[in-house]
């Protein structure tokens, strides 16, 4: 079994550091004119690339070109000769450069059955209702494989495209519509994009849109779907324009493209993707009026594209271990909008679930740098460090800085790099440009090395002294104990006090408190603080603005006033945490009253999942009361708390919500789960499971709707079903290829779940299952695939992940299979050692049990 440090290490074998390449010159202009033979996935054309040489004398051009057939070469009228091996293609200038004199070299090629980078997609016999569109995907490197290029992003130039298309189709692309020619049967569209931009920015879209036109400012906004989906559309992408205005203010730069498009495409494999003034997004994005009930990840996906007009195709990173700059940004912008659209608090919550997903994944999975070069595919860096972690460490920044100077420097940053690529020292430029301050302790600590604090802190009153008592410890470990980099943070942080009485007498809502900065570098430090009385609560790192972890040990009083009482929902959350980590009547009588009278919706669903993790019936009570809370998103958190309580009580009201729905679509498919999970224990010293058994099997006939978000709900039930043959077959029924897309990626994904309890005939037909999907190229499958396997406990999962990381071409899916091989050989190893446990068990239990009869037979001898 490997060690933990090895398990958790970023650099995989293979990885390597990565530069960009040396430069020939400027590229000044890409020209791409294109035939699509669509019913055959294939196309032909000619790239035309500008370059301005940077130096006399340059006999050959290297460029990145993967699976193209290059027909020839020409610069002028001049043939070129070339070499191509599938994926990198040089050319043999006939005439060197001359230092600035543009080179013009035109490539004629074709390209049949492209496997990344252009996606040709169609209706099929599983799926005859699909769509014919054909969309493309440049990042990080994938442009190269749908037209030669210098595919890196240090490299910006303007770009053109010419696409001969079927005349029923439209064709989306960067930039400006200069013309539209009908010729015979097909239309020729002609897209200039005048401002310059990398070539992983370059997109081309192409289907049978409807179009819906908006504006800002004179500039069309428009939304791009499949006919009959108008209406969603308006709903889920009509705050463009609000946003484009709210960017532009907040970034100090108005919008800088002619025109904002989005693009919504069937099998996207993102969610969404920034090119330059025309983002794509996946269709599974578009709501309906239920789903528009309690989603808020389409508004959120939509801000994010959105920003990245700026950060990232505005101002764009030299090279992609700096992605951070763009993406933490474009991640931070979601909480930049979801302050100014929903206010404070959502916002404050908002950034506490970017936390937790980067620190899931730093526990998890790995720990990094957020800025390294060492890796093997730039796409690797795309995670939870470079996201949400970089989204944190932007907020620490507006913190450290305050609103005035960090919006100050924002505007430095892109005014003085607008249409220029950057690093991460060009961000701290413009921060000490603008601001005077220097950053460099906090990139240090954050940005340049991996990780960040634990802390443990305790409080205590002295009445005597009139003194708090606070005490910190930083549990994080040690450099060079686990060679990931950790070790102490050097920080300064605000403890507030809080006093309830004083806002009482003076009939204000809020309490009054007493701030103290201190400065936490140790392993433990304790701190007095001079009061004039006993507060009633405690605030560590007052408003929550550090990226850490913190476990409160404080007595309950101090815990109930802080749930009670703290004005910042971040701080009653952690109350609520640790107050439940009590666990007694007390706790839960607390708990109970915040879930039903707090003001903020997500510090009430954070306070029903914690009632769910205590096992007293007053907490079901609680729950129950909870059920008719108006927020769609609290009930779907206290029906998945009911489901960890597995009472009778607990039962009939989640059949009663799994039976009778939800207004809300995850709330109803929250109850439908939660119920298969109440029932894997018996209520009532009687089995349910047949009957939840039926009724999941009624929800998967009946319920079809948007994004199969109710039946997947029921798919996540009977994977809970362990031991279960009818609950296994009713999962594999759903991963055949007619069933729609949404469903059946659950039921994938479902299979490594049920897996652990089947019989070895039953496992077999499982593995059997995953071995024929892992044959499937789309991504999405693979990666379903991929985390079904890595769910399992048995090595037997390893040779299909091992097959299929060594056959993929998406680098992507060859991480997360060596990633879930580590854990399979982990939980098999964990497994293994378990048995062994138990078998020692138990023959300690013979052996005490000959030892008593021993004993009894000396006994009764000795009385003889």
């Amino acid at each position: 079994m490997l060690d933990d440090s090895h398990t958790r290490r970023f650099e995989l074998p293979g990885a390597k550091p990565h530069y960009n390449p040396d430069r020939p010159g400027q590229v000044e202009h890409i020209a791409l004119d294109l035939a699509l033979d669509i019913p055959n996935n294939a196309y032909s054309g000619t790239c035309r690339i500008r370059l301005k040489p940077i130096r006399d004398g340059i006999d050959k051009l290297t460029l990145d070109a993967v699976d193209l057939s290059i027909q020839q070469i020409t610069i002028g009228r001049t043939k070129q000769t070339f070499d191509y091996d599938g994926e990198v293609l040089t050319i043999h200038l006939k005439q060197p450069t001359k230092a600035g004199k543009p080179v013009e070299v035109a490539i004629a090629y074709q390209n049949e059955q492209p496997r990344r980078g252009i996606y040709f997609i169609h209706p099929t016999d599983p799926a005859p209702k699909k769509p014919v569109q054909v969309w493309t995907q440049g990042e990080d490197e994938d442009s190269r494989f749908w037209f030669p290029c210098f595919d890196y992003p240090g490299q910006l130039a303007t770009s053109e495209i010419r696409v001969r298309v079927p005349k029923r189709y439209m064709a989306i692309s960067n930039g400006e519509l200069a013309e539209t020619v009908e010729d015979g049967d097909d239309k020729i569209y002609h897209w200039q994009q005048k401002q310059v931009h990398p070539t992983y920015l370059m997109t081309l879209a192409v289907g049978d849109f409807a179009e819906l036109r908006d504006t800002w400012n004179d500039i069309p906004v428009t939304y791009y779907v499949e006919k009959g989906y108008e209406a969603d559309a308006k709903r889920s992408m009509g705050k463009t324009p609000q946003m484009i205005e709210f960017f532009s203010q907040t970034f100090g730069y108005a919008y800088p493209y002619p025109k904002y498009a989005q693009v919504c495409v069937d099998d996207f494999i993102f969610g969404g993707m920034e090119n330059t003034s025309t983002t794509l997004l996946t269709d599974r994005c578009l709501l309906d009026e239920r789903a528009a009930i309690d989603n808020q990840r389409t508004e959120s996906l939509v801000a994010h594209e959105l920003a990245h007009q700026w950060f990232g195709d505005l101002v764009v990173v030299k090279h992609w271990s700096h992605a951070w700059i763009k993406e933490g940004m474009a991640t931070y912008s979601e909480v930049l909008w979801t302050n100014h659209e929903y206010g404070a608090a959502d916002a404050a919550y908002y950034r506490l679930n970017e936390a937790r997903s980067y620190i899931d994944e730093d526990s998890s999975r790995y720990r990094r740098p957020i800025v390294t070069h060492v890796y093997r595919e730039a796409i690797e860096l795309y995670d939870g460090h470079l996201y949400e972690k970089g989204a944190c460490v932007y907020h620490m920044m507006r913190a450290e800085l305050g609103d005035e100077l960090f919006f100050k420097a924002i505007h430095t940053f892109v005014n003085d790099n607008a249409h220029q690529t950057v690093e991460t020292v060009d961000l701290l430029r413009a921060i000490e440009k603008s601001t005077g301050r220097n950053l460099h302790f906090l990139f240090d600590q954050y940005v340049f090395r991996g990780g960040h604090p634990d802390y443990k802190v305790a409080y205590a009153w002295d009445n005597d002294s009139k003194l708090a008592k606070v005490t910190v410890t930083q549990t994080q470990a040690k450099d060079g104990e686990t060679g990931l980099n950790s070790g102490l943070y050097d920080l300064k942080i605000p403890i507030g006090f809080g006093f309830v009485e004083s806002a009482k007498k003076s009939k204000t809502a809020e309490p009054t408190i007493q701030t103290f900065t201190v400065r936490v570098h140790e392993k433990e430090q304790t701190f007095y603080f001079p009061l004039p009385q006993k507060p009633q609560f405690v605030s560590f790192d007052q408003d929550n603005h550090i990226l850490k972890t913190v476990t409160l040990e404080y007595p309950v009083a101090e815990l109930k006033a802080q749930l009670s009482h703290d004005p910042d929902p971040v701080s009653r959350i952690y109350g609520a945490i640790a107050l439940a980590k009590k666990g007694n009547l007390e706790a839960v009588k607390s708990l109970a009253t915040a879930l039903t009278d707090d003001p903020f919706w997500g510090v009430r669903v954070e306070v029903a999942e914690q009632l769910g993790s205590i096992k007293l019936d007053q907490a079901v009570d609680a729950l129950l009361k909870a059920l008719k809370d108006d927020n769609a998103r609290v009930r779907r958190a206290v029906v998945g708390a009911l489901g960890k309580l597995k009472t009778a009580a607990s039962y009939k009201a989640l059949k009663t919500l799994a039976e009778k729905g939800d207004p809300s679509y995850y709330t109803e498919a929250a109850a439908i789960k939660a119920l298969a999970s109440v029932v894997t224990t018996p209520i009532d010293g009687k089995s349910k499971e047949d009957k939840v058994l039926k009724l999941l099997k009624s929800v998967l006939e009946e319920r079809v709707g948007w994004n199969e978000a109710v039946r997947s709900g029921a798919i996540a039930g009977l994977s809970q079903f362990k031991t279960s043959e009818a609950a296994l077959d009713l999962i594999l029924k759903y991963t055949a290829t007619e069933v729609p897309q949404a469903l059946r990626l659950n039921a994938i994904r479902a299979l490594g779940a049920i897996a652990s309890g089947q019989n070895p005939h039953n496992l077999d037909r499982l593995l059997d299952r995953l071995r024929d999907l892992s044959d499937e190229t789309f991504f999405l499958t693979q990666v379903a695939v991929v985390q079904a396997l890595g769910n399992m406990e048995t090595t037997r999962a390893v040779s299909i992940l091992q097959s299929l990381s060594d056959r993929t071409p998406d680098g992507r899916v060859r991480r997360i299979a060596e990633e879930a091989i580590r854990r399979v050989y982990t939980k098999a190893g964990e497994n293994q050692a378990v048995k062994k446990l138990q078998e020692e068990l138990e023959q300690l239990k013979k052996d005490n049990q000959n030892l008593r009869s021993r004993l009894e037979n000396l006994e009764a001898k000795a009385k003889a």
